[in-house]
């Protein structure tokens, strides 16, 4: 059995509708996390549907915790995790599983595979700066992380890896949960030929030449105080570490000069440096 795990936050419901209703004709059972303030509405059949409302908003990794552990309990051997706004196409599911199929019937050791992703601005196939690629097995390539939204995983090593770390709420748990994988000798990967359109950040802009995404002030919080989080960990790679710690001045630089609600967004990021130096983590407005 397939199952997929859709997590919502005040859905533009012109795409979330489409996404659901793509998902739902592609698995057996469909876990949607609602962390939106106001339930939102859902004109489907929900026979096959576990549906979970957390107005005060529990983060993106206690949300796929939820959904994980109602495939789980549906007893789904696949799990797909989904962003609101991601567009998938008709056999999307299918191709994934499949891939990871074939790789357990060759003995690989991968646990969870992505696919490509395209910027919803740009349009473009987002390709990562410093990311390498570990391991080519046919039609996927082994990559040290992958975003959540489009993750197809084999839900027989959750045991062995645990669940997403929920004390980082939001930013970087993906990648989090990759790492911690790669410590039990599994992999992740990209499916080379599925592709995935989705929206990463709320906009775009451009700094010395270089484009970079655009969050809501708050996110800056979890952005700042998580990088500091991980690089205390040993199993975090160490050029993740340093690519992040040296571009943390340019982003606070950025988004206090460059962004609108200039004052905010200092006010998140200082917050986040602060509680990042003092290991607090958890939502935000349980230390503010």
């Amino acid at each position: 059995m397939i199952g997929a795990t859709v997590i919502l936050y005040k859905p533009d419901m012109g795409i979330t509708q489409d996404l659901l209703e793509t998902v739902l004709q592609q698995v057996d059972v469909v876990s949607i996390v609602d962390n939106s303030p106001v339930a939102t509405e859902l004109l489907f059949d929900k026979s096959n549907m576990h549906y979970h409302h957390f107005p005060n908003n529990i983060g993106i990794a206690a949300a796929h915790n939820v959904g994980l552990r109602d495939l789980r309990s549906s007893g789904c051997e696949f799990g797909m995790l989904l962003d609101q706004d991601s567009t998938i196409d008709d056999d999307f599911a299918f191709r994934l599983s499949s891939l990871l199929v074939a790789s357990k019937v060759e003995n690989r050791p991968v646990v969870a595979i992505g696919p490509r992703i395209i910027c919803s601005f740009s349009e473009k196939t987002v390709k990562p700066r410093v990311q390498r690629e570990v391991l080519v097995y046919d039609e996927i390539v082994c990559v040290t992380q992958i975003i959540s939204s489009g993750m197809m995983i084999d839900l027989s090593k959750l045991d062995a890896i645990g669940y997403k770390d929920e004390t980082l709420f939001i930013d970087g748990v993906d990648h989090e949960w990759c790492w911690r994988a790669k410590q039990q000798n599994l992999m992740v990967a990209i499916a080379d030929k599925v592709e995935m359109i989705h929206r990463l950040g709320d906009s775009r802009s451009k700094f010395a030449g270089i484009t970079y995404k655009v969050g809501s002030p708050i996110r800056l919080y979890y952005q700042f105080r998580n990088v500091l989080l991980l690089t205390r960990r040993g199993y975090v790679p160490r050029y993740w570490k340093m690519r992040n710690i040296c571009v943390l001045p340019i982003r606070f630089f950025a988004n206090s000069l460059l962004q609108d609600r200039k004052l905010e967004r200092i006010k998140f990021m200082l917050c986040g440096l602060w509680d990042g130096l003092c290991k607090k983590n958890g939502a935000f407005s349980d230390n503010w």
